[in-house]
């Protein structure tokens, strides 16, 4: 298993420099990529292997003047550039075959350096974690890390981050061997199932309500008036730039409150619980309805893709019951549909059924999802998402490796 460590780096001014060099070499072969890939489509020709065009950008390149500079800096970041140019043009084509799962993507694209750069260093790079804590890297020297906790193995690779807002970071891959993070085994009847919502972002079993935090409403008024002053500001101006620095401390700031949120109740459920049962959500369909602003900004598809990733990691046992599941209108106690319905049943919370048990909207679902998905594990379709309410639908659980 492949897990992602990222540390904050505090480079010094020359280092800062240095890896400014850096970037700014991979932003070029990455782009001399894409447009050699480019004028090979425009000439009819077929696309130049990742070999060639290393050979011919890099290589030979640096034997000219104009590209002469490129020999300042490590050649491994600039081959592992024309590598992630040839990895997202793949990319690109396995997705309009349908041979790449997800929503369609696009062609790469040019990379601009008000953006967040990168540079990937290898095992070939030979960079080294010091004994004094340091991460020492090819011709820029021995940066400064904040530790927040220790690497498990050697890292593979490293990822030098700079983000919009002038922060550095250090992005490790490591090998972990399977069952490393494993929890101690629950009772098996120590379970929940989770109801995702707008108005309170989850419900749990006992009624157990996590309120929607909202982060970017609370900032929304702040971004607006620096987008405001972003727009008048003259296009290339000193004035621009730092407006647009301010954007961007903002949409951090969203980014990173939401992010630390979703990781701390992800923890909190996987550590109580030795199974969850969740709603196979349609995230990108809600995201074209009316309520796109208030989905994008619940992040259902964050915290279910974090949620799955710990629980395999952790041990636990991890259940998406199929969309089409009526969950909310399945009375929990006699099993009728007698619950709401349609885009005016949105505004009823709650109801009565016709056995005359009075139900709350999002604790009835959480129940319902609960029972479905104990239903699920015990007839052996868990993984499948097969279920009466859908026949023939098959899903697949998909496992992230990624921790920051």
């Amino acid at each position: 298993m492949l897990l992602r460590y990222r540390f904050r780096i505090y480079p010094t001014a020359p280092q800062a420099k240095a890896l400014a060099r850096v970037f700014g070499c991979v932003r070029v072969v990455y782009n001399d990529s894409v447009a050699a890939r480019k004028a090979a489509y425009a000439a009819g020709e077929p696309f130049p292997a990742s070999g060639d065009l290393s050979r011919r950008l890099i290589t030979e390149a640096k034997k000219t003047d104009q590209r002469a500079w490129l020999a300042e800096v490590s050649a491994v970041p600039l081959q592992q550039a024309v590598r992630d140019c040839d990895r997202a043009y793949t990319n690109f084509f396995d997705s309009l075959k349908g041979k790449r799962s997800g929503p369609r993507i696009g062609p790469p694209r040019f990379k601009r350096r008000s953006n967040t750069q990168t540079a990937r260093f290898t095992k070939a790079a030979r960079f080294r974690v010091l004994d004094n804590g340091r991460l020492r890297l090819p011709k820029i020297g021995d940066l400064t890390v904040a530790w927040s906790r220790e690497l498990p193995s050697c890292p593979s690779s490293v990822t030098v981050i700079k983000t919009p807002t002038g922060k550095y970071y250090a992005s490790f891959v490591v090998a972990l061997d399977d069952g490393a993070d494993l929890l101690e085994p629950l009772p098996a009847d120590q379970d929940t199932g989770i109801d995702l919502g707008l108005k309170s972002f989850a419900v749990l079993r006992g009624g157990a309500v996590i309120e929607n935090p909202k982060f970017f409403a609370r900032l929304e008024r702040k971004l607006k008036r620096a987008q405001r002053s972003l727009s008048r500001k003259q296009k290339g101006s000193n004035n621009r730039a730092k407006a647009r620095l301010k954007v961007a401390r903002v949409h951090e700031k969203i980014k990173h409150s939401r992010s630390d949120w979703i990781d701390k109740k992800v923890h909190r459920i996987v550590s109580e619980n030795q199974a969850v049962y969740v709603e196979d959500l349609n995230v990108k369909g809600l995201q074209r309805s009316r309520m796109s602003k208030s989905v994008q900004e619940a992040a259902f598809g964050m915290f279910l893709t974090r949620l799955e990733s710990k629980a395999a990691r952790t041990g636990r046992v991890f259940v998406r019951v199929d969309r089409f599941f009526p969950s909310t209108r399945l009375c929990s106690a006699c099993g009728a549909l007698t619950g709401p319905s349609g885009l005016e049943g949105l505004k009823v919370r709650r109801w009565e059924c016709g056995c005359g048990t009075a139900l709350d909207r999002d604790a009835n679902a959480e129940k319902n999802i609960r029972a479905e998905g104990r239903r699920l594990v015990a007839a052996g379709h868990a993984e499948t998402l097969n279920d009466s309410w859908s026949a023939g639908k098959t899903g697949e659980t998909r496992h992230s490796a990624s921790k920051q």
